[in-house]
């Protein structure tokens, strides 16, 4: 299908001009080759997310269960996850058949994130989209790779001012920036602690004016780094809003989670389009972030349990449930009481089978663009550019 009309100016990255839509990236297993091959196939921004990947492939997962080893198994898992994001990478391009962008997100809080890099840039990723930490270290893992376009993802002025002038000591500068709003946007959420997600210096109306006055006093010119503003944005009133206060471009993930094309189970997709916004509920993850997701059975009683829990973290030896370690640090294996006490990966997993006995179902907290319905992206794109909706039934 061919791309919509912008009436915005397009997204100007390395030697592409795109429409002015990014398609978050979503573990586990959320975003992966479907769902980002149609997207850039509309000639906007599509965003593999990198953690787990292997899910999707029954071949890897057979491999990795064999294995009874535990540093065994957990080098297996590390090695088919570099499979699988080569095989979802390249599965992406096939669909987008040139058009739009590829871009591939990589978690600063798991172990392995250089790894995930590596691959990558060597699997022929256009971008490397960098949350859940900061990125001070991506101009280095990608310094063999100078056509791969950067992307850090951050939340506040002072997050940008940090990363640019560290990124600048080292001779580079990103390719764009998205600036996340932790009040609005789905999963693990930019700010340290849950009574923060509302702190005004977060919003948009002040983080968006602040980073084009900071890169005026570093010296660098505005339309050299798109800022790419996410979280909240569910309507092309919501697009026009960001593009006045001087965004380039906008991001979505919740949206692009529930349309047809998404690589989760329709279950996943309905339990996501379905969820009012009392629903949808904050929690400190196991990674040490702040998360928001939809109230299912398991979370709620985990959420019945989460302080006993907590409390109770430091009396326990653990070790990682999936003999994996996949985040660098963990509340449930290193016996954090701070963080959350679950295996993150096993409930992702879970929710993208659609399981909602089981799935942790990450979701952001405002309404969808056609509510309830699914839709194909091209339609979701066609109404954040023009404000023109289907008719749904």
């Amino acid at each position: 299908m061919s791309a919509s009309p912008s009436p915005f100016p397009l997204l100007k990255v390395k030697n592409k001009a795109l429409l002015p839509i990014v398609q978050g990236g979503m573990g586990v297993g959320i975003s992966a080759r479907k769902l980002v091959g149609a997207v850039a196939a509309e000639n906007a921004v599509g965003t593999v997310a990198s953690v787990d990947l292997r899910r999707h492939h029954p071949d890897l997962m057979e491999m990795t269960s064999r294995i009874k080893d535990r540093d065994a198994n957990k080098e297996a898992i590390w090695k088919a996850n570099c499979i699988a994001l080569d095989r979802e990478i390249r599965g992406a391009q096939e669909i987008a058949q040139g058009r739009g962008l590829i871009a591939v997100n990589v978690m600063r809080a798991v172990s392995q994130y250089q790894e995930y890099v590596r691959q990558s840039c060597e699997s022929g990723a256009d971008a490397i989209v960098m949350g859940a930490g900061l990125p001070l270290d991506l101009p280095e893992l990608t310094a063999d790779f100078p056509h791969v376009a950067l992307f850090p993802i951050l939340s506040d002025v002072r997050g940008v001012v940090l990363t640019l002038k560290k990124w600048m000591r080292k001779g580079k500068l990103p390719d764009a920036i998205v600036i996340e709003h932790p009040a609005y946007a789905g999963g693990h959420l930019g700010a340290a602690k849950k009574e923060e997600l509302q702190h005004e210096r977060f919003d948009f109306e002040v983080v968006l004016p602040g980073v084009l006055e900071a890169f005026k006093e570093l010296g660098i010119e505005s339309e050299n780094i798109p800022l790419i503003p996410a979280g909240g944005i569910n309507s092309h009133e919501k697009v026009v809003e960001m593009f006045k206060l001087g965004a380039s471009a906008v991001q979505l993930g919740t949206a692009f989670a529930v349309a047809e094309e998404g690589d989760a189970h329709i279950e996943f997709k309905k339990i996501l389009a379905g969820a009012k916004r009392e629903d949808v509920v904050e929690f400190m993850s196991c990674a040490g972030l702040p998360a928001r997701a939809v109230r299912t059975p398991w979370l709620e009683k985990y959420l019945a349990r989460e302080e006993h829990l907590m409390k109770a973290a430091e009396t326990k030896d653990h070790q990682c449930t999936l003999a994996w370690d996949c985040l660098v640090s963990c509340g449930l294996r290193d016996a954090n009481p701070k963080h959350g006490q679950f295996c993150i990966d096993h409930q992702l997993a879970a929710a993208v089978r659609g399981d909602v006995q089981k799935g942790l179902f990450f979701r952001g907290k405002s309404s969808l663009p056609f509510g309830s319905a699914i839709r194909p992206v091209h339609e979701l794109i066609h109404y954040l550019l023009t404000g023109e909706k289907p008719l749904l039934a």
